[in-house]
């Protein structure tokens, strides 16, 4: 399997309350993406202003050449990858290039273990959590809140280190959850805990499976809270 993962930063500046809903402060625009093939070339996407630095927002047409690019690189056979690339990274690329079409189509096919993982336990995960669990030796060089702001101050380059970070982090978690087929994570206790992945399935076959049990939860989350943009 030839992996592919993705990222995007946002340049929307807000503060996330603990237990606040993200989508509350939606719709949010792209900064910067990063793609980066596993043991190849890597690419940084953004859009350059007059002055050379980069201009707050990905253009409609630097988001579709990013787009186009994914599609053309599944069709070549790569795994194309993004964690939570169904929800968020697609989703805004999308509204960013004008293109729900393509973006719908890239998401289908793609592989997105954390929406996986949520067909399977009912509950997201994040990305640091996962790659402890696993035991990768990458650790996020920012937290999320803090790449807008960076990057409206005109720290460019720290954010592009972030988001390339994290699609080489990406990266390193999905070929880790092939070889050891399972998901493993740190818990909100500290524990470590796991759920077998006996193969990575695309979104398209995921969205097909029955939701487990949530009964237990006080605030279950749908799987339309994922899905709904597909069809806009």
């Amino acid at each position: 399997m030839e992996i592919l993962s993705f990222d995007i930063e946002t340049s929307n500046v807000f503060d996330l309350r603990p237990g606040e809903d993200l989508d509350k402060y939606a719709p949010f625009d792209v900064a910067v993406a990063a793609t980066q093939i596993l043991g190849g070339e890597h690419r940084l996407w953004l859009s350059p202003g007059p002055d050379g630095n980069p201009l707050v927002n990905l253009t409609p047409l630097h988001a579709r050449e990013l787009l186009e690019y994914l599609e053309q690189m599944q069709n070549a056979g790569y795994a194309v990858c993004a964690w939570n690339g169904l929800n968020f990274d697609l989703q805004w690329l999308a509204r960013a290039a004008g293109d729900v079409a393509t973006a719908s189509r890239i998401a289908r096919a793609m592989y997105d273990p954390m929406f996986q993982f949520f067909k399977l336990k009912g509950f997201p995960v994040a990305l640091g959590a996962v790659a402890q669990g696993l035991g990768i030796g990458m650790r996020k060089t920012m937290l999320a809140a803090e790449a807008p702001r960076e990057w409206r101050a005109g720290h460019h380059e720290r954010v592009c280190e972030y988001v390339l970070g994290d699609a080489r982090m990406t990266n390193e978690i999905v070929s880790a959850i092939v070889q050891r087929r399972e998901i493993a994570w740190i818990t909100q206790r500290g524990k470590r805990s796991t759920v077998p992945v006996p193969r990575l399935r695309t979104v398209e076959d995921c969205m097909r499976d029955p939701m487990p049990d949530q009964s237990w939860m006080d605030t279950p989350i749908p799987q339309e809270k994922f899905t709904r943009w597909l069809a806009q």
